[in-house]
C-alpha cells in the first residue's frame, strides 16, 4: 500500500512538472506573439475604436479558446485569442510612448510587471501553497472593479481611474497566487487553460501598472 501511494505521488508530480512546463512554455510563446501583434497596431497607428473592437474580438476568441481547450484546435485558438488581445493595445501603448520618456515609461512598466509576476509565481511554485481560500475574495473585487470601471466611463474621474487600476494591480497579484497554486496543486489539469488564465493576469498587471506610472507624465 506503501508503495502504491509512493507511485501514485511520483506519478503525479510528474504530470505536475509536465503541466506546469507546456503551460510556461506556451505563455512565453503567446507573450511574445502578443508583443508582436502589439507592435504591428502600433505602426499601423490603430484608432480607439479599432482598439474596442480587437478588445471585444478578443473576448469572443476567449470563450472559443476556452471551449477549445480540449482539442488540438486549442493552441490555434489561444494564439489568436492572445494576438487580438496584443494587437488592442496599439492605441494606449502609442498613447504612452508619444509622452516624454514614453518608450522607456512602457519598458519600466513591462519590466515591473515581469518581475512581480516571476516572484509571486515562484513563491507559489516553491511553497506549493493552496491560494484557493482568495477565490471569493478576488471574483467580488473583480466584480467591483468592473462596475467602477464602467461608472467612470461617464463619470471620467482621474481620481477613480487611479485607485481602479492601483485595485486592479493589487487584484492580479492576488490571480497570480491563485492560478499557479491551482495547476500546482490540480485545480487546473490543461495547459492552455492554465496559459490563458496566467497570461490574463500578467496583461491586466502590466496595464494596470502603465496606467499608474503614465499618470504623472500625462499632459
Amino acid at each position: 500500500m506503501t508503495q502504491q501511494t509512493l507511485y501514485a505521488g511520483q506519478a503525479s508530480t510528474q504530470e505536475v512538472n509536465k503541466l506546469l512546463k507546456n503551460t510556461y512554455m506556451l505563455l512565453s510563446m503567446t507573450l511574445a506573439f502578443s508583443a508582436l501583434c502589439a507592435g504591428i497596431a502600433m505602426m499601423m497607428q490603430i484608432g480607439p475604436m479599432m482598439s474596442i473592437g480587437l478588445s471585444l474580438g478578443g473576448l469572443v476568441l476567449l470563450f472559443v479558446t476556452l471551449r477549445k481547450a480540449e482539442s488540438a484546435a486549442g493552441l490555434l485558438w489561444v494564439f489568436a485569442f492572445t494576438g487580438m488581445e496584443g494587437a488592442s493595445l496599439g492605441y494606449m501603448l502609442n498613447h504612452y510612448a508619444g509622452m516624454a520618456n514614453g518608450p522607456q515609461l512602457i519598458m519600466q512598466a513591462l519590466g515591473l510587471t515581469a518581475v512581480v509576476f516571476v516572484t509571486l509565481s515562484g513563491y507559489a511554485l516553491t511553497t506549493k501553497k493552496d491560494f484557493s481560500f482568495m477565490r471569493g475574495f478576488l471574483l467580488a473585487g473583480l466584480v467591483i472593479a468592473i462596475v467602477a470601471g464602467i461608472a467612470n466611463i461617464f463619470i471620467g474621474s482621474g481620481t477613480v481611474f487611479m485607485a481602479l487600476n492601483a485595485g486592479i494591480a493589487l487584484l492580479m497579484t492576488g490571480f497570480i497566487l491563485f492560478d499557479t497554486s491551482r495547476i500546482v496543486n490540480g485545480g487546473e489539469t490543461n495547459y492552455i487553460r492554465a496559459t490563458v488564465s496566467l497570461y490574463l493576469d500578467f496583461l491586466n498587471l502590466f496595464i494596470s501598472i502603465l496606467h499608474l506610472m503614465g499618470m504623472g507624465n500625462d499632459d
